[in-house]
């Protein structure tokens, strides 16, 4: 751009009559918040035709007001842009390029520091890019340098990286990967190698598991660490979550409108959230079967004995208050149901006639039945059951939740999932996921090993750990019943 141009463009972006939308000026709002983030000036050099020109937006320290600065030339007259001499021009501009320059919020800020919470801080900008972007154009080649602050002729710290985008790490890093269709969303997913880069961040790109949206080879809503393996467990995948990334593309398919906001910082559905919620309902119904084997066998690696039977046998004598029965909505149902009640019982009083929902406290649809309320033994809601509903059928639920004890020295569970907590419940899946490191088991073994004999030929560690867990397991279930 010459310096005229440039002048044109600084003054439509400071004009509140200019057409903002997402076909006019789309994605202006970054090049605003370079000013508002570097009051103390954004410089922008420019070359066309090899003829280079400079301006700087910056802030009037005494009104507030953003502006252009004024230079003062050698005839003593002002101007709102210079020319550039050659020499200043980076060896990667030809002809035609442009240069910006952060002043941050003074003379001694330095810009190119990294955020507090950066986990590689000389490579915070490599990092950045390469997460923000699924995919570079063919045509634009990006690079990003790292460990500023060593000397230029240190080539093995001060380099520039050409950034690559999440999709080429990935593929090259996979063991398997695919594309599940879902209704209203694509989601792409890739099982990593068991490598060191996954335990040990390479600081330039996400290396380890996670999830993110993607949209037109952006990414969006990318969650690592703990809530990366929330939403990951949220999709079915309860074992290896270092190992897996999931990318939901939305589609704009049946009406739907997806956009980001105009800063492109979120990416939007309809002008709403995500239904990452319902994504993962769906991607759980039908997961890809190398997932599936690949969970299957993260979770074989556990050594944990199976309790419920041993809870089940010592619960016996009161089993019975247990037994309710729970209706799922079906169009041509036998039964009626409340959908007000949160436990989903059937409430209108039934016939005593066996159908094929088999026998329970649901009313038979067509039934006028005023006889006296059956149902199965302990079922405690009957008492409160009412003669209208929708139609539904009996289902035969398990009161007891799937149990799954991890840990980190099976490989089970990640340092950041469930650290220092006894379990999570996964409601959506019925699943209690127990740690076996929390400290409260740990101490109560060590504890009872100290006070008992050591037996010979017996693995007294072993034997007294199974017994607290199966302790803690009866109550821990507990409150899900």
């Amino acid at each position: 751009m010459t310096g005229e141009e440039m002048l044109v463009l600084i003054n439509q972006l400071s004009s509140s009559g200019t057409v903002q939308s997402f076909t006019s000026n789309y994605g202006i709002g970054a090049k605003i918040a370079a000013a508002t983030r570097n009051p103390h000036g954004v410089i922008y050099q420019s070359w066309k035709d090899s003829e280079g020109a400079m301006i700087q937006l910056e802030k009037d320290p005494e009104t507030g007001e953003y502006g252009l600065h004024q230079w003062e030339l050698e005839d003593g007259t002002f101007s709102h842009y210079i020319q550039l001499d050659d020499d200043i021009k980076p060896a990667e501009i030809d002809q035609h390029g442009t240069k910006v320059i952060l002043l941050g919020n003074s003379d001694f800020e330095s810009t190119i520091e990294a955020p507090s919470n950066a986990v590689s801080p000389s490579r915070w900008i490599s990092k950045y890019l390469n997460t923000r972007y699924f995919k570079f154009p063919d045509n634009i080649k990006i690079k990003a340098r790292e460990g500023w602050t060593s000397p230029r002729t240190d080539s093995d710290r001060n380099v520039l990286r050409a950034l690559i985008g999440q999709k080429s790490y990935l593929d090259s890093h996979a063991v398997t990967s695919g594309v599940k269709r879902l209704e209203t969303a694509n989601v792409h997913w890739w099982i990593l190698k068991d490598e060191k880069s996954i335990s040990c961040n390479s600081g330039y790109i996400e290396s380890a598991g996670h999830v993110a949206a993607l949209y037109q080879n952006e990414l969006y809503d990318r969650l690592t660490a703990r809530a990366g393996v929330a939403r990951l467990q949220l999709f079915g995948v309860l074992f290896g979550m270092r190992h897996v990334v999931l990318y939901a593309e939305p589609l704009a398919i049946n009406g739907n409108a997806l956009t980001t906001n105009t800063a492109r910082t979120a990416l939007l559905l309809n002008g709403e959230e995500l239904p990452w919620a319902d994504w993962a309902f769906e991607f759980r119904k039908d997961m890809p079967k190398e997932l599936v084997d690949f969970i299957s066998k993260k979770s074989a690696a556990g050594t944990e004995k199976d309790h419920v039977k041993s809870i089940k046998e010592r619960l016996k004598g009161i089993m019975d208050l247990y037994k309710v029965s729970r209706y799922m909505p079906k169009p041509h149902g036998d039964y009626l149901s409340d959908t007000s009640s949160s436990v989903k019982v059937g409430l209108a009083p039934g016939s005593g006639t066996e159908s094929k929902g088999g026998k329970g406290s649901g009313n038979r649809v067509g039934n006028s039945s005023k006889g006296p309320r059956d149902g199965e033994v302990g079922n405690i809601y009957h008492l409160f059951q009412k003669r209208d509903g929708v139609q539904c059928d009996k289902t035969n639920s398990d009161p007891f939740p799937i149990v799954k004890w991890v840990s980190i020295e099976d490989g089970t569970r990640d340092e950041n999932d469930i650290e220092d907590k006894a379990a999570k419940y996964l409601q959506d899946q019925n699943t209690l996921m127990i740690n076996a490191d929390f400290r409260v088991f740990k101490d109560m073994t060590a504890r009872l090993c100290r006070e008992k004999e050591f037996t010979e030929g017996i693995n007294l560690q072993r034997v007294i750990e199974d017994i607290v867990h199966g302790w803690f397991e009866q109550a821990l279930n507990n409150p899900r019943l």
